[in-house]
């Protein structure tokens, strides 16, 4: 109802092109249109998740609960790359916008020298500080050292999926995402065949175990990058942007500006996906079988999340193409019915999870001690899926405003003030059952779509009124 607000028009003001039922259903074909490649981009992410899950399932629930510790532990570094290098999108949106196609160039090299330096970080401090911080929160012994070898692997293809993320964001700035779609379907096939390569010891390989989804993955990772930089070498569409004219040195300017408005993208993201690592992290103290309930639960969750996420994206375009031309309603009406999406698909999924959620527990195990925990961890996780879609719709939006900083402050105070500590009374302190875990993370969502949604009605309106 308050997005439908945000989007009427005012009393003593016309109602303008974007008010007609007719234009509300091409604004929303529009935004489909853009969202359907990273749809299926996030999807086939999802799929590479739900592959290692499962297949690492099949090995035992150490082995499963080893990919859902380390996959947190990758998550968390990559989240903070992620983020900074999101800072393209809104850029390149705006000044595609607004025609300006060279300088959008510019902010790429300079954005390949940042995932650069963000890649090679985030591998050194893999392969020095993970295993004396598993040894610190007493992970459990059963798993430990399996877990600190999978992210040692994985974090190979660190500089590969960064340079990948920044060529990703320019190509979604500008609205061209098909490509984006191509190689991640790619990646997928890539990733499930290299899991049963290196997991299970086929093709004359030695059989790693869990260890083998991290060298997956890894490998799938600089495939990936180098599928993408060479479409982008010979596609026309990109040639007006001039990425690769000319050798760029580190411009410290540009850098700067991206660093400023993606360090708040990057901290919003990470403060959502380390609230859900760091939990993670947590319930892996309580043992193999809770470890592997917890794991499928964040895996099916994350999996639906994925559209909203990419509908996210989408927003974002949508309103940095309106601002860079100049039209402020036509920003704050794609942010509007943006938010109402995400909202209507995330309200689907959590009806199906509670209709289905027998038959999603049994797509990942077979156990009968794991999935009589995981039914009733699933019937928390339908609860806040809504409030999930509410909040990353919203968040898109303000990137399109590139505003960044208080979303920034309120997911800090939704996911660290709110939900952690509710999330850890339930986990470590009390040792509850783990559905009570999740309900720390429903007051978060749900605190985190309020006050987003809020923030965005009051800054879109401000673009109206100068």
């Amino acid at each position: 109802r308050y997005c439908c607000w945000l989007a009427a028009p005012k009393p003593g003001r016309k109602a303008g092109m974007f008010t007609s039922s007719r234009n509300r259903l091409e604004e929303a074909r529009a935004l489909l249109r853009l969202a359907g490649p990273l749809i299926v981009n996030n999807l086939s992410i999802a799929g590479m998740q739900f592959a290692d899950a499962v297949m690492a399932g099949r090995l035992g629930a150490e082995a499963l609960a080893a990919v859902a510790v380390g996959g947190s532990v990758w998550y968390l570094g990559f989240t903070v790359c992620l983020g900074l290098l999101m800072a393209i999108s809104p850029i390149a949106a705006r000044h595609y916008g607004a025609g300006e196609h060279a300088l959008i160039g510019r902010y790429t090299r300079q954005g390949l020298w940042l995932a650069l330096v963000l890649g090679l970080t985030i591998f050194t401090l893999a392969q020095t500080v993970v295993q004396p911080a598993l040894e610190f929160i007493r992970i459990d012994d059963e798993f430990r050292n399996v877990t600190v070898d999978y992210v040692r692997a994985i974090m190979f293809g660190a500089p590969a999926i960064c340079a990948f993320l920044a060529l990703r964001f320019t190509t979604e700035g500008i609205g061209f995402t098909r490509p984006i779609m191509f190689t991640s379907l790619f990646a997928l096939v890539c990733n499930v065949f290299l899991n049963w390569v290196f997991m299970f010891g086929k093709l004359g390989f030695p059989a790693y175990g869990a260890v083998g989804t991290g060298m997956a993955s890894a490998t799938t990772m600089w495939l990936m990058f180098i599928a993408l930089g060479i479409y982008f070498m010979r596609k026309s569409v990109y040639r007006p942007l001039k990425i690769f004219d000319h050798w760029a040195p580190v411009r410290m300017p540009v850098l700067r500006e991206i660093f400023a408005l993606g360090m708040p993208i990057a901290v919003t993201i990470t403060a959502e996906a380390g609230l859900f690592s760091a939990v993670s992290i947590l319930v892996g103290t309580r043992g193999a079988d809770i470890t592997a309930v917890h794991q499928i639960s964040i895996n099916f969750a994350a999996t639906m999340f994925m559209i909203p996420l990419a509908l996210s994206s989408a927003i974002t375009i949508r309103v940095g193409h309106a601002l860079g031309s100049g039209n402020g309603e036509a920003a704050r009406y794609s942010g509007a019915l943006g938010i109402l999406v995400c909202a209507g698909f995330m309200s689907v999924s959590a009806a199906f999870l509670l209709v289905f959620r027998d038959s999603v527990v049994n797509l990942y195990t077979n156990d009968p001690s794991v999935t009589a925990i995981a039914i009733s961890m699933l019937l928390m996780a339908a609860i806040f899926q809504v409030a999930d879609g509410v909040q990353i719709g919203a968040a898109g939006a303000l990137r399109g405003y590139k505003d960044t900083r208080m979303p920034m402050l309120i997911n800090i105070v939704a996911y660290w003030v709110i939900a952690f500590p509710l999330a850890y009374l339930a986990t470590v302190t009390y040792r509850l059952e783990p559905a009570w875990t999740w309900g720390g993370f429903v007051a978060g969502l749900s605190a985190a779509a309020i006050l987003l949604t809020w923030r965005y009605g009051r800054v879109s309106r401000g673009y109206l009124e100068t």
